[in-house]
């Protein structure tokens, strides 16, 4: 394939974090042309609204995707695993992170101080096809859930940042924080945190993996998971700032364990966040 594209459009949190990972994207690409890999990839200034399409597409060189897509709504099928970061963040273990479970400081102070006490308070979730937002909770959620309700209403606001920010303003009192975008807020952005307090975390999944088309040979993929390595080292004060320790190379099975938990939820009543 003569054209192809790149983009990482998963830990964007702040235009800060956009660049060092844009510059992360394109350190990769350079070491992957050095070893012989195509010179000419197209780095789309922003990254499309359908991410399931551009994770699918057959011109995909390099992206991130969630492990709930790549699991369990069909991406595996059209993509080469490549790695999966590991960061220096609480809630990391090696490649495998958690979420973050937070209410707001009103509910907090209403005695919402575990989940089981945030029963019939409104939720805020980024989106129904996240692990971290959507699935991690309802996992958690699913042991005390009666006649498959849980929450008073469900909030979906596109985006983390958006869901500690309907906290923040009253909109929601309880949500799922992927605790590598949390550790990136409470570098770059604490006043978000000011309201919310933190009641537990979820059980621990594989990250959120660095993917290529299945149309990328297995040599070249094979390249680009060197390429990946050779940019985390290539700049120390850049990693330290995303957090990244460096890249594992799990298994595609190892992320079973993202519909193991949406199983043992449903074997509980619990088949739908709500």
């Amino acid at each position: 394939m003569s054209h192809w594209i790149a983009a990482l459009p998963m830990y964007n949190v702040t235009p800060q974090h956009d660049a060092l990972w844009r510059a992360l994207l394109r350190d990769t690409l350079d070491a992957f042309a050095q070893a012989g890999g195509p010179r000419e990839v197209d780095l789309p200034a922003a990254f499309p609204h359908d991410l399931l399409t551009l994770w699918r597409r057959p011109d995909l060189l390099l992206s991130q995707t969630c492990g709930f897509p790549y699991r369990m709504l069909g991406v595996a099928n059209a993509v080469h695993l490549l790695a999966t970061p590991a960061f220096d963040v609480e809630g990391c273990e090696g490649a495998f992170y958690r979420s973050v479970l937070v209410v707001s400081a009103r509910a907090w102070d209403a005695g919402a101080v575990s989940l089981a006490a945030c029963r019939g308070l409104r939720a805020a979730c980024n989106g129904p096809d996240s692990h971290s937002g959507m699935n991690a909770l309802r996992h958690a959620v699913a042991p005390h859930a009666h006649d498959g309700r849980f929450f008073s209403s469900i909030e979906w606001v596109g985006s983390h940042l958006n869901a500690l920010r309907a906290l923040g303003a009253g909109e929601a009192e309880v949500a799922a924080i992927d605790c590598v975008t949390l550790a990136y807020v409470r570098d770059a952005l604490p006043e978000l945190l000011d309201d919310i307090r933190t009641i537990g975390v979820s059980a621990a999944a594989p990250g959120l993996p660095f993917i290529a088309s299945r149309t990328v040979p297995e040599q070249h993929a094979a390249l680009l998971r060197d390429a990946l390595d050779a940019a985390c080292a290539a700049d120390a004060q850049r990693a330290r700032t995303l957090r990244l320790r460096g890249f594992v190379r799990l298994a595609a099975a190892d992320y079973a364990r993202i519909e193991q938990y949406a199983d043992e939820a449903r074997a509980l009543g619990y088949p739908e966040l709500a």
